[in-house]
């Protein structure tokens, strides 16, 4: 099986991707934004992801093309299938990983649980939601969001009048989306991988942490969350999956209500930083199994490898040094530590890397990892 996967993105999901590809024997190049990322290793292009013709001429060179994000216009993804070069997921899946108010009305279609919503296109619209919903709601942008951005709780019609007076300027009209400010006891995210002939397979599901909107920590398992919770989590992602046609990797980011509801947050239709504990923790990776989804090779076992995984994300990173700087202190103190940089420069805010630890004892693990992790906080 002589296959080249091409990835378009050259960020730390990219990266990830390599090792995993080394051990299939599966060739993978990079179609990078700039010189200098995360996945440089195996970049043989460099280009905009939104040129037709630099992703054309990087999508001819490979069998197959995933993502690292979802932000490839439309029409780009387009034109790759009409020249006949697979595409997974594909434009029809991903629309709805770019577009949140089409994935929350196609999300209601298929039956699947979500917060209450509203397409809105005048503060007077968001005030009659406010009305209805206790004063409070959550007001986010229809694309281009992560990470916390593009998303505000208002308690106010005017406090996203900026955000109306853009969609004005920008001329092509559209609206905000604006749902309940949901009650919930934790947030939780539920990954699987589909492959194009149809089968899917599910992780456990995992408990997410997040700070200022970042993802934080991962525990893996979630918590008590065996029994009914696990059940709905894994319904859901496997309808959303089916219903959307989605091939490869698939997160499902959860609220589970403090009056025990499980709804549908946000979707990723690429590996994602809930699943980054799979690299130590599964007896398959999220980053193998999307290969293995792309390419339509039969899926991996997804069990944990040990009882309890917990992953923390390096947010920032050591001042005026990397991650690897501090390598040879934070595994003399914590052995039992696996540490991925993706060689990036630290930066307020940014992830450059991720620390994950594993074990039988859900407390040591927790003090493992975060003492680890802290070895790269200033």
């Amino acid at each position: 099986m002589a296959k080249t996967v091409g990835v378009i993105g050259g960020g730390q999901l990219a990266r990830m991707m390599i090792p995993a590809a080394l051990e299939l024997g599966v060739s993978i190049r990079v179609l990078a934004e700039t010189e200098g990322m995360s996945a440089s290793i195996a970049a043989s292009a460099v280009g905009d992801y939104r040129d037709l013709d630099a992703v054309l001429e990087f999508a001819r060179t490979v069998d197959v093309v995933t993502f690292d994000h979802e932000h490839v216009p439309q029409p780009v993804l387009r034109a790759l299938v009409e020249e006949g070069i697979p595409v997974h997921p594909g434009p029809d899946a991903l629309q709805y990983a770019q577009d949140k108010l089409l994935m929350r009305q196609k999300l209601s279609e298929l039956g699947v649980p979500v917060p209450e919503w509203a397409a809105v296109e005048s503060p007077e619209q968001l005030d009659a939601f406010l009305k209805d919903h206790g004063g409070r709601a959550v007001v986010k942008t229809a694309r281009g969001g992560y990470d916390g951005k593009g998303v505000r709780v208002i308690g106010g019609p005017t406090e996203a009048d900026d955000w109306f007076a853009a969609l004005a300027e920008d001329g092509n009209g559209g609206s905000l989306l604006v749902e309940e400010l949901v009650d919930f006891r934790r947030e939780l995210a539920q990954q699987v991988a589909r492959r194009p002939s149809g089968d899917i397979v599910p992780w456990p599901v995992v408990e997410t942490v997040q700070r200022d909107g970042i993802c934080a920590e991962v525990v893996a398992p979630a918590p008590g969350a065996a029994g009914r919770v696990a059940e709905l989590s894994e319904d859901i992602a496997f309808r959303i999956a089916e219903g959307l046609g989605v091939t490869g990797a698939l997160a499902v980011e959860l609220f589970e209500t403090r009056d025990g509801r499980v709804l549908v947050n946000e979707l990723a239709m690429r590996p994602h930083n809930s699943g980054h504990w799979t690299i130590d923790g599964s007896t398959t990776s999220q980053f193998e199994q999307h290969l293995r989804a792309v390419l339509d090779l039969p899926l991996g076992a997804t069990g944990t490898l040990r009882p309890w995984s917990m992953m923390i994300n390096v947010l920032g990173g050591p001042d005026g040094a990397t991650m690897p700087d501090r390598y040879a202190e934070a595994m003399r103190e914590h052995p039992t530590a696996k540490f991925h940089s993706y060689q990036k420069e630290s930066r307020p805010g940014r992830k450059v890397g991720h620390v994950t630890v594993c074990g039988d004892d859900l407390d040591e693990v927790a003090y493992q990892a975060r003492g680890a992790a802290a070895f790269f906080d200033d």
